[in-house]
């Protein structure tokens, strides 16, 4: 894949108040009778019913590689203004949006998205800043380190809700800190058309939608997180668009039969599908990729919806631009500056996490991903939750990973691989709503029975001690308790912020204690990281107690972590393989004391909570 001329695309600001505005509109030529203008006006001045925009008339050329492209240059001069009470001139930021005439297209086809945007402005406007003054990144961001990937610690959030903006999530990154994150997954910040929205159909690419602020707010976000010891990797919508992204809205209304970017290319869930067949798509989205890792440092990508745009291992699609944002990033090595970020410990340490929920093995096995979203153990633990014991042996597998590959070389490249494991995302309800349901239970506003919030403890243990990779949604260390319909718009146009007054009630701070217990623990511990998994399976033992025990171990440090999913106190038998002193790591009330090798002992664990015993050094 090649990387898109960024300098001659979307509104670049030039010295003399002078911007030069161009994009690649394949097949759509002058020598067709095209014309087509840039409408331009000041932010102030949009919604005032005497002052009109400034059209300006973008000239067409032939491209050696893409195609048909336009450009034009467009002087902000305050004596051009069109009205003496505009802003015309004066410094701030400008919108603008395309206008086509077509011979064939009665009227004017208008409110065509600029895809190369770097700003956005309200709705379907893409925006430039007259006197924009760049982030000035810290003296510290040369030596940030992108984690390696068995010590990441994730935290899954979305802007709006999370802290509101970007300068009250930045606000939030020493709570993140001190809980024990290392990484944060933030939740789609491209360009889309409402002002509440997941943000999984967007309309722009190149920036940060005007919800959330503009490019040097979000580099802040990464530069503070970076300062904290924090990765930021963001979720990357590449499958599937809005049908207000240009290079669908414009093609249909032409009703051109084929479209140089936009079709139906490996399954088609929801949204415009992308088309991965077309050099235009791959190199575009390569080209994404660049641009979020250059000009705003972050330090991977979470793909979203892979299915979509996956073709096999040998495909042009997902496959292809994993490999190939992969070999980009290798090339850097030994390059001064913010790049150096992701070479320690003798790897490669970008982070590429696939959305593959259908053959999350698959895509570790025969791509570039070093890590991958699964519902597997999601899925395991709610049927668990809502009765069906017979599942526990299917968590225990789940929580160790069982089948997933730990490292696979290919092309002379060798990648640590792993998934991540929750039970909570931004995907699904509550864990505690398994549960039951608040009486003011409905489809769209549900609540959890927030006071069942001590059956979650064993799942939250098992959860931060496994293999892989911990991924908490926002709120979960809280007891959030919102419930999330299956389908439909009321899952992504309801605005759910995390409650913060949960941090101090009674049942907030004993859940946020147990989850802060548990990453110190993680934390302190490599077994818990980078250690083997080991899943006792023994039903008439364990399970038939509704008792799940596993150990994690690397080299001497072996520790054992016994769960139990019902109501009552147990005790269960256990032969600990390596002699010595057990301490219990949760609470100390049940240490373990002279055990011989093999020997058997009875272990006591409490109902709906969990126990966690380590070899003493």
């Amino acid at each position: 894949m090649d990387l898109l001329p960024l300098d001659k695309l979307g509104a670049r600001e030039k010295p003399g108040n002078v911007v030069q505005f161009g994009l690649f509109l394949p097949w759509v030529s002058a020598n067709d009778g095209n014309r087509l203008w840039v409408q331009v006006i000041h932010e102030k001045d949009q919604f005032l019913q005497d002052i009109p925009p400034i059209k300006f008339e973008l000239q067409h050329a032939v491209d050696p590689q893409y195609g048909d492209y336009w450009s034009t240059e467009a002087a902000i001069d305050p004596a051009d203004k069109l009205h003496p009470a505009s802003a015309w001139g004066s410094p701030g930021r400008y919108v603008y949006r395309y206008c086509l005439q077509n011979p064939n297209t009665p009227g004017v086809i208008d409110w065509i998205i600029d895809p190369f945007a770097r700003e956005f402005g309200i709705g379907k406007l893409s925006a430039f800043t007259l006197g924009y003054e760049p982030h000035v990144w810290s003296g510290n961001e040369d030596a940030w380190k992108t984690p390696v990937l068995h010590d990441l610690v994730i935290y899954e959030l979305m802007i709006s809700e999370f802290g509101g903006d970007i300068d009250k999530t930045i606000a939030l990154l020493d709570y993140l800190a001190d809980l024990g994150i290392n990484c944060i997954e933030v939740m789609p910040v491209s360009n889309v058309s409402n002002t509440v929205d997941w943000g999984f159909l967007p309309i722009g690419y190149f920036g940060v939608d005007e919800r959330f602020g503009k490019r040097r707010d979000f580099q802040r976000l990464v530069d503070e997180a970076h300062n904290r010891k924090i990765a930021v990797i963001l979720d990357a919508v590449y499958g599937h668009t809005s049908d207000n992204f240009p290079y669908s809205y414009l093609y249909r209304k032409l009703a051109y039969h084929e479209n140089p970017f936009m079709g139906s290319f490996a399954k088609n869930y929801f949204g415009e599908s992308t088309d991965f067949n077309r050099r235009f798509t791959r190199d575009f989205f390569f080209t994404v990729n660049h641009h979020w890792l250059d000009c705003y440092h972050v330090d991977g990508f979470r793909y979203d919806c892979v299915p979509n745009y996956w073709d096999g291992a040998e495909g042009q699609g997902y496959a292809a631009l994993t490999y190939d944002t992969y070999q980009m990033i290798k090339a850097k090595q030994g390059e001064a500056g913010h790049w150096q970020r992701f070479f320690d410990h003798g790897g490669n340490n970008l982070i590429q996490c696939a959305e593959q929920l259908e053959g999350p093995r698959e895509i570790l096995e025969k791509t570039y991903s070093n890590c991958t979203w699964q519902n597997e153990t999601l899925g395991a633990a709610q049927a668990v939750a809502r009765g069906d014991r017979g599942n526990l042996a299917d968590l225990g597998l789940r929580l160790g990973l069982a089948g997933y590959p730990a490292e696979i070389t290919a092309n002379n490249d060798t990648i640590k691989k792993t998934a991540l494991q929750y039970i909570e995302n931004h995907d699904h309800a509550r864990f505690v709503c398994n549960f039951g349901m608040s009486p003011r239970d409905n489809d769209l506003l549900g609540e959890g029975d927030r006071d069942l919030w001590y059956k979650v403890q064993p799942y939250l243990i098992g959860l931060l001690m496994a293999k892989g990779i911990p991924l908490i949604w926002q709120g979960q260390e809280l007891a959030e308790n919102y419930y999330i319909p299956h389908e439909g718009w009321g899952r992504v146009m309801l605005f759910r912020p995390v409650r913060w007054d949960y941090f101090y009630d009674a049942i907030g701070k004993r859940t946020i204690k147990l989850v802060r217990d548990l990453m110190k623990l993680r934390r302190a511990s490599p077994q818990f990281r980078h250690g083997d998994h080991f899943f006792y399976n023994h039903h008439d033992r364990y399970q038939s107690k509704n008792v799940l025990l596993f150990s994690r171990k690397q080299d001497n440090r072996f520790s054992l972590v016994a769960l139990n999913f019902g109501d009552e106190e147990q005790w269960v038998p256990f032969a600990f393989p390596i002699g010595g002193d057990y301490r219990e790591e949760l609470h100390g009330e049940d240490n373990i004391n002279g055990v011989t090798a093999a020997e058997e002992r009875w272990l006591k664990i409490p109902g709906n909570y969990g126990r966690i015993w380590t070899i003493a050094d």
